[in-house]
Formats: structure tokens, sequence, C-alpha cells
């Protein structure tokens, strides 16, 4: 018999931070949310944790995410606890960014689109890289 999410997070008072990300959707896997507590991508209240921290509803976490080229930070505050993953709607209701968080990932999203507008289009053909080279060479 399948239990409803409703029934497993009733009771809860805390719960593990790995099996919280996991459930909340932040990484695929309960390993990957493991490797990024200990390599330093997940805060609680300013400070690294450890994976067995046991948070509770109303704690602060940092959590960044993505390549060193696209990371984005999230500030996020714990509004449930659930030990199971459940779909993105179920997820969702998990957790809240704060309005300083989303500002500021809206910020540099911006900043990296404006950043690849200034790469041109296509790469220069023959006649053009010729083109270029003496110009440099002109210039020294």
């Amino acid at each position: 018999m399948k239990k409803n999410t409703d029934d497993n997070t009733q009771g809860l008072v805390k719960i593990r931070l790995d099996k919280w990300l996991w459930a909340a959707r932040f990484y695929r896997t309960r390993t990957l949310a493991k490797q990024a507590i200990e390599s330093g991508r997940v805060h609680y209240g300013g400070s690294r944790v450890k994976t067995s921290k046991e948070i509770s509803v109303g704690d602060e976490l940092t959590i960044r995410q993505g390549s060193a080229t696209a990371m984005t930070e999230k500030t996020v505050i714990v509004e449930a606890l659930s030990a199971q993953r459940g779909n993105a709607a179920a997820a969702e209701v998990l957790y809240s960014e704060t309005k300083e968080s989303e500002t500021r990932r809206a910020y540099y999203a911006e900043q990296r689109k404006l950043a690849n507008l200034a790469r041109p289009d296509n790469k220069p053909n023959k006649k053009e890289r010729r083109d270029l080279q003496r110009f440099k060479n002109k210039q020294d």
C-alpha cells in the first residue's frame, strides 16, 4: 500500500539535510546531495554543515548549484519536511526562496546573458582571420 505524502510529513519534526535536499529536488540523488554538502555548497546559518545535520521547519539554507561559470546561489527557508521524493509541485511546497535571493539570481542571469551578447555569431573565415592578424600586427 502506497503512503500519502501528507502521512509522511506529519510527525516529522526533524529530518536529515541530505534527505530533505533530495526530496525538495535540489539534487537528483541523495549521493549528489551528500557530495554537495561535503564540498561546502550547502550552508546552514552561514556556515558549512555535515550531511547528517537535522533540519526543521523555519531553518534557512544557502545552496549553490551549477558549474563554476554559471553558479547560482539560492537562499531558501524550509517550509515543510518530507522524507519521500514527490513530483515538482510537491517539492515546491517544501521551501520558499527569499526575495533577496530571487533578485540576486535574476541580476546574475542578466549579467551572463549580456556577456554572451559580446560574442560574435560565427567564427571568422580564412580571409577575416588574416585581416585580423594583419590588424593586430600593425598595432604592435
